[in-house]
């Protein structure tokens, strides 16, 4: 019998890319999701992608009850959190919102996972914790100094610490953080990718968007960064690359004695216009840009050093910026509202 995973979250841009990958790999997957930035339809398409169903709860991770519901028809071996606010201006905007939920959901999905007898858990961290380092600082190794400079980041860092403190308070949890970079792009088939609801926070979705008439024009925040262009670096890393990242940590996590942390990056930094370039040459149409000031929380430059995760989870990158912006092109032309196509 294939073992269970309980994925929250999984209707999002990340949880269905990974879902497709975990059933491709013989997992029996069951998601829990409230819907608010996500699609039932991104679950039917991943059931089509992988040949295979999944079980579905519409639940908050903040709510007991749903959670338990979505633990409650067999054994779980392990589970997956990705279920969280993530952007990083309306953090900024709202930091009780994004406490309330990144945290608050966190402890009560770990209550859930106490009640059902499961101590397996990879968690859905982000390079954010690291904060806005000098740009010399880069690339980005696990130890270097955690400095969130935002509110995102922050949750983020106080649920790393949070699962560091369980995990030495009690024996037998086995977890396993990866800290992501800037996923994107979409899964080749074009059948299911990032869908933002409102206007983007994000870069690349941004850009799609302006390349396919959606939106008017790219907002570019901040051109005097003292990069090689004047925009910040970001080091970008395909939401495939993301998700089979996970799969490498499941295998992974029975060799961890409490915690450990892991990069999920490409190991490279590219800019803001570089990116913007890339999506010129994916889509054949200009991208209108706007410059504005810096934005409040951004750092100038972050990529990774992703070494650890090679050596240790037998993971890294195989697709580069090119490939991310063909498939979110194939992923924006074909769906141009998204999953309201």
């Amino acid at each position: 019998m294939a073992e269970r995973v309980l994925v929250t979250g999984g209707a999002g841009f990340i949880g269905s890319h990974t879902c497709v990958e975990l059933l491709a790999a013989g997992w029996d997957v069951a998601v829990i999701d409230d819907l608010s930035n996500s699609s039932r339809e991104a679950l039917r398409r991943v059931e089509e992608l992988a040949g295979r169903g999944l079980r579905f709860v519409e639940g908050d991770v903040l709510d007991a009850a749903a959670l338990d519901r979505a633990f409650g028809d067999g054994p779980c071996a392990a589970v997956i959190h990705f279920a969280a606010k993530k952007a990083v201006g309306e953090s900024c905007a709202d930091p009780l919102g994004y406490y309330r939920t990144n945290v608050g959901g966190t402890i009560s999905l770990l209550g859930a996972m106490r009640r059902h007898g499961v101590r397996r858990l990879v968690f859905s961290s982000s390079a954010t914790v690291y904060g806005d380092p000098a740009p010399e600082a880069c690339p980005l190794a696990e130890d270097a100094p955690r400095l969130a400079s935002n509110p995102y980041g922050q949750t983020k860092r106080f649920v790393e610490q949070m699962l560091r403190d369980l995990a030495a308070s009690e024996a037998g949890w086995h977890i396993l953080s990866l800290r992501y970079f800037n996923p994107a792009g979409a899964h080749p088939s074009g059948r299911i990718g990032e869908d933002p609801r409102g206007v983007p926070e994000n870069l690349l979705p941004s850009a799609m968007q302006v390349a396919a008439g959606r939106l008017p024009e790219l907002r570019v925040f901040g051109t005097d960064y003292p990069t090689r262009d004047g925009t910040a670096i970001r080091d970008y890393l395909h939401v495939v690359d993301v998700a089979t990242g996970h799969l490498r940590a499941l295998d992974h996590l029975s060799a961890v004695d409490g915690c450990a942390e892991y990069n999920l990056g490409a190991g490279r930094g590219v800019t803001v216009f570089e990116v913007i370039e890339a999506v010129r040459r994916a889509s054949g149409r200009e991208v209108p840009c706007v410059l504005e000031s810096r934005r409040a929380g951004d750092a100038v430059a972050a990529w990774a050093d992703p070494a650890l995760a090679e050596r240790e989870l037998g993971w890294k990158a195989e697709r580069d910026l090119d490939d991310i912006c063909a498939d979110a092109w194939r992923w924006q032309s074909e769906n141009p509202a998204g999953y309201g196509t």
